[in-house]
């Protein structure tokens, strides 16, 4: 294994975090593998950190810490390790009974009160107490950090929006559906960001409802190429490239559950590796044109060099053996919904916040990040 004997920031090397729900403790595994392969009192190594959904809480977590990347990624898992899903959502009886009847009456009598399947408090009040919103400016002042960001989907707007907090030589930017807005980060922002479509409430920021940023988050590497990145190292939750191939027809009328799994998975997983693969023709085809002529060109067109780390294993299949261990209160929902069917047990994976589940994809992310210790380290290095 290659091994990084010093480090300084590189403030154009960017880390995106996807998002997913409960998936996104395979990200403090990867975190996990860097950190062993870096030195031991680093810095954090990523100028740029761009975070969606449950990736934002972590890519926070990590802008608040920037002193001590090491540190910052313990203290990430420490979390991660102990996760109950009482703490991110109420799973008692009378908590699940009522939400999911207030839900049911918002359907029937198309009320415009706050409504969801579940109520996601409890994550509040968790981040709230593990996060130091106030040190990220601290970071970026003394050249931690060049910038962090936010993505979170506007309901009344239909734009992504990436919130984020940085330098002040960046300048917000406006694109198609899409757009930059600086602010100072707060809980609200993640709660926003992490707010997956009909499972947890929106919340409004300024005049506006928001929800979870994967939906409609076209293209997930771009807020990090706005903040200035030229390198990118992505960390994606999908396990597309693993899932079994399905050998014969499935039988009997799609569940609730499969089809929402479905609609899941095309939310969270399949726009980031549509943009990877993207990104990855936009460099063969820019190696193609002579470097004299690209430097002419307006904004100077550079390839962007990109490492991308993603689960080995079929996280769905790694879900379906710890259904068992969630509240009964939480089981019996899901069984209405036909998740605890091998069919319906993609979206079980967003959900299973249990400590066995996360610990399990904390373990596979180290295993992973560090089967690719010498790429990462030629990434680390500094240009």
């Amino acid at each position: 294994m290659r091994k990084i004997k010093s480090t300084n920031t590189h403030l154009h090397s960017a880390l995106v975090l996807s998002g997913g729900g409960a998936r996104a403790a395979y990200q403090v595994g990867v975190l996990k593998a860097i950190a062993h392969i870096m030195p031991e009192s680093t810095r954090n190594p990523f100028g740029i950190i761009s975070g969606t959904s449950a990736g934002a809480i972590n890519a926070v977590a990590l802008a608040a810490h920037a002193d001590n990347f090491r540190n910052a990624v313990y203290n990430i898992e420490s979390v991660w390790k102990m996760f109950r899903p009482h703490q991110v959502y109420r799973s008692d009886p009378v908590g699940v009974f009522t939400n999911a009847m207030r839900w049911v009456a918002s359907l029937v009598f198309a009320s415009r009160n706050r409504s969801s399947l579940l109520d996601n408090r409890p994550l509040a009040h968790l981040l709230e107490r593990m996060i130091g919103f106030e040190h990220i400016q601290d970071a970026i002042d003394n050249g931690f950090l060049r910038a962090i960001s936010v993505t979170a989907s506007g309901y009344n707007s239909g734009h992504s929006v990436a919130f984020f907090q940085g330098s002040p030589d960046i300048s917000a930017w406006k694109r198609f559906q899409r757009i930059g807005l600086r602010t100072h980060l707060k809980i609200d922002h993640l709660m926003a960001s992490s707010a997956i479509p009909v499972v947890f409430p929106a919340v409004r920021i300024n005049r506006e409802y928001f929800g979870d940023g994967a939906v409609r988050q076209l293209a997930p590497l771009s807020p990090a190429l706005h903040l200035g990145a030229r390198k990118v190292l992505v960390v994606g939750v999908s396990g597309n490239r693993s899932a079994p191939e399905v050998k014969r027809p499935l039988t009997g009328y799609p569940s609730l559950a499969q089809i929402g799994g479905h609609l899941m998975n095309s939310i969270f997983l399949d726009s980031l590796e549509y943009d990877v693969e993207r990104m990855d023709r936009i460099n063969n085809m820019l190696a193609a044109i002579p470097e004299h002529v690209r430097r002419k060109a307006q904004g100077e067109l550079r390839p962007v060099d990109n490492l991308v780390i993603s689960p080995s294993q079929c996280l769905d299949t790694i879900a379906a053996k710890y259904l068992h261990i969630l509240p009964l209160s939480i089981r019996v929902f899901l069984h209405g919904v036909g998740a605890t069917r091998s069919s319906g047990s993609s979206i079980l994976s967003y959900l299973l916040f249990e400590r066995s589940f996360c610990r399990e994809l904390i373990a596979l992310g180290y295993h992973d990040g560090m089967a690719q210790a010498d790429q990462i380290a030629a990434f680390m290095l500094d240009d």
